[in-house]
Formats: structure tokens, C-alpha cells, sequence
């Protein structure tokens, strides 16, 4: 069977952003780049999940910064959801923290580096929280689908896998948008992460440097190809953000580029919902099992 006579599910969620700063800093920063992003998220239409994290424990050199550790991170991380209201995910890198998470946040964020860790999924899955699941850079996205098992296995209860880039050579990413068609064959959902995707790892010999310049462009591809869930770490002095800082989004381009997204998707609904995709579509609103119909 052609590829173009498949049926593909697609999902007429509201989009979801997951994005913030990428380390927990302070209170009053976490405060204020979660109220913009909410109002963001409200004027653009997007479902809004704050995320920061408590420890970063894939940092390149020793002499980054690591984080503020788990206690006074949960801390944080709770005040600002009750003050604002919002959704909370932050990454969880070893099977202790898992449950200590749960406490406060709605979602689990899997680090990339770490998507096949039987141990980690485990106790991930086993809190039951929805899981934002980063594909590894250096697997394809069809290998992707054992980790989503195991989670779902250990109790997940919805996965979202994203793709933030694959190894292309050293110190280089590249996205292939063919990964759309092999993720949403067994994701819930599916996103993409634009300021991962755009990252040199270790380019600038000790940290991470990035092309930030790529990011519009790739939130319209993203929207295009029919992503319904986009990542993105924003903050307000880039050049003095302690975790990212080559890759982080400046607030005042977040619109922006939240707004490319949107409508690049827009567009996709509306072809699809005319039949003008090139292919069978079945369209499900609410489809918690998008299953991609196989030769």
C-alpha cells in the first residue's frame, strides 16, 4: 500500500505549550515567566503547562550550574502553582525524585539522554501523572515507541512524545518532519521542541551554544506538519540565564513565535478538515489512542 492511502488519526487537541525557564532560578522569576506565559498561552489559544527544573543533571562541565536541588525546587514549584493556577512539568533524572515530584506537578518530563531507562521510566510511570516523553538524539523515532510501552505498562497515564532533534554528525542536530508520521502512530500526543532542536551540544567547548535564529522557522514546520504540542524555554535576559542561555527564547520574540506555530497549525486543520492533505484522514477529537492504520 502507497503512503498516501493510509488513514491517519489526527488530533484536534488544543495545542499545548510546555515552556518556561530551563532551570528553576528564584521564586519571583519563576512567578513572572509563568504569568507570561499563561497570558500568552490564553490570548494565542494554547493549553498552558509551566516547566522548569530542580536539577539539571546533564550539564556539560562540573563548573555549570546544576540546579537548586529538589527540596527548595518542589518548594518553588508549588507556590507558583497555586498562586497562578497553572499546570506544572519538570524533568525528573533518577527514580527517587519521581514520587517527590508527583507531590506537586501534573506532568513528568523525561530528559532525552534518558528515554530508555527501564529503572527511570519505571518509577515515572508507576505516579501515574501524564508524561512528556523528549526522544533520545540518538535514536529514531520508530525505537521511541518501546519507551511510550514501558510507561504505559508502569501506569503512565498519557504520553506525549517529542522530538527535539537527532545527532548529525558531532556537535549538530538536525529534525527530520518525517518523524511526525512514525510518532503519532503510538504517542498520545505529539510534540516539538524548538529550543533543544537548535542546540550545538557542547559547541562552545564547555556548554551548549545554539542557532536561535532557526527557531521561527521552525515553529512554522512544526505547526505545518501537524504537531499539536510545542516546547520552547524562554527568559527574560538570555545572556544571563544559568542553565541554556545560548538556546533559551528572549520573552519579547515568544509571541512571535508561539503565533507561527499557531497558525502553521490552523492551516493543517483546515486542509485536513477539506481533504486537500494528499492522503485518508480520519479526524478524532479527544483520540487518547491515535493508532497509525499499517500495511
Amino acid at each position: 500500500m502507497d503512503k498516501t492511502d493510509l488513514v491517519i488519526p489526527l488530533t484536534q487537541y488544543k495545542p499545548r505549550f510546555f515552556g518556561g525557564p530551563c532551570a528553576i532560578e528564584n521564586l519571583e522569576h519563576c512567578l513572572r515567566m509563568a504569568e507570561l506565559g499563561q497570558q500568552l498561552a490564553e490570548d494565542l489559544g494554547f493549553e498552558y503547562v509551566f516547566k522548569s527544573c530542580f536539577d539539571k543533571d546533564c550539564r556539560s562541565s562540573i563548573n555549570s550550574f546544576h540546579g537548586i536541588g529538589i527540596d527548595e525546587g518542589i518548594e518553588i514549584l508549588n507556590k507558583v502553582k497555586h498562586r497562578l493556577g497553572v499546570s506544572i512539568v519538570t524533568d525528573v533524572s533518577w527514580a527517587d525524585a519521581a514520587s517527590i515530584a508527583a507531590e506537586v506537578v501534573d506532568f513528568i518530563q523525561v530528559p532525552a539522554y534518558l528515554c530508555r531507562q527501564t529503572h527511570l521510566l519505571r518509577a515515572i510511570g508507576q505516579t501515574g501523572l501524564p508524561v512528556h516523553l523528549k526522544k533520545g538524539q540518538f535514536i529514531d523515532p520508530l525505537n521511541l515507541r518501546k519507551s511510550v510501552e514501558k510507561l504505559k505498562t508502569f501506569g503512565a497515564a498519557e504520553v506525549t512524545a517529542t522530538d527535539r532533534g537527532t545527532f548529525f554528525g558531532y556537535n549538530e542536530l538536525i529534525n527530520d518532519f518525517r518523524a511526525w508520521y512514525e510518532l503519532i502512530g503510538y504517542a498520545d500526543r505529539i510534540g516539538f521542541d524548538l529550543t533543544h532542536s537548535i542546540q550545538l551540544p557542547t559547541g562552545d567547548g564547555v556548554i551548549s551554544g545554539g542557532k536561535r535564529y532557526q527557531i521561527p522557522h521552525l515553529a512554522r514546520a512544526a505547526g505545518a506538519i501537524g504537531y499539536d504540542t510545542v516546547f520552547a524555554e524562554f527568559h527574560d535576559d538570555p545572556s544571563n540565564a544559568k542553565s541554556d542561555a545560548g538556546t533559551v527564547i528572549d520573552t519579547k520574540f515568544l509571541k512571535t513565535v508561539l503565533m507561527n506555530f499557531k497558525i502553521a497549525r490552523d492551516s493543517f486543520l483546515e486542509l485536513a478538515d477539506q481533504g486537500q492533505l494528499g492522503m485518508e484522514v480520519h479526524t478524532q477529537a479527544n483520540n487518547h489512542k491515535a493508532k497509525r492504520i499499517k500495511d
